[in-house]
């Protein structure tokens, strides 16, 4: 970790933890024009969050996004705009997050121990479940991409 790294805010020494992630949204089944945005529960921190997780060794952000959405929801998906990152500490590592929004194609959900539940909810709905505030601008981000698209 080089010293401009200490200065914005991670703590010297530690080693940044890579992840990405994706706002897993579909098309609204009951017939309107809305969307659905996937939230996955995690029981280990008791939490609801976009998926997400680590990067494994080698492997570029955008596959890591894709696996982790199928491992975490099930869900195969088809990625499209990249979404703002975030950086955050987790358990005293700096962590940096990189998203895009990613519209559900096929699959289904089967409970894990790492996710289990999920719950496909409205983007109003979804900010509200959201455990962490951090989470929220992701919707926000969302929204303005399918609109601009």
């Amino acid at each position: 970790m080089t010293d401009g790294a200490a200065k914005q805010g991670q703590p010297a020494g530690a080693e940044l933890v890579r992840a990405a992630g994706c706002v897993l949204w579909r098309r609204s089944p009951h017939g309107d024009d809305g969307i659905e945005i996937c939230l996955v529960h995690r029981p280990k921190y008791d939490d609801w969050s976009h998926p997400k997780g680590k990067l494994k060794r080698g492997e570029d952000a955008l596959t890591a996004a894709l696996r982790e959405v199928l491992e975490e929801t099930g869900h195969r998906c088809i990625p499209g705009a990249r979404l703002p990152s975030l950086r955050y500490l987790a358990s005293g590592r700096p962590k940096h997050v990189v998203y895009w929004a990613a519209e559900a194609r096929s699959g289904s959900f089967a409970a894990s121990t790492e996710v289990d539940r999920i719950v496909w909810l409205s983007p109003a709905a979804a900010r509200n479940r959201l455990t962490q505030p951090r989470d929220r601008a992701l919707i926000d981000a969302l929204m303005q991409a399918l609109h601009t698209a």
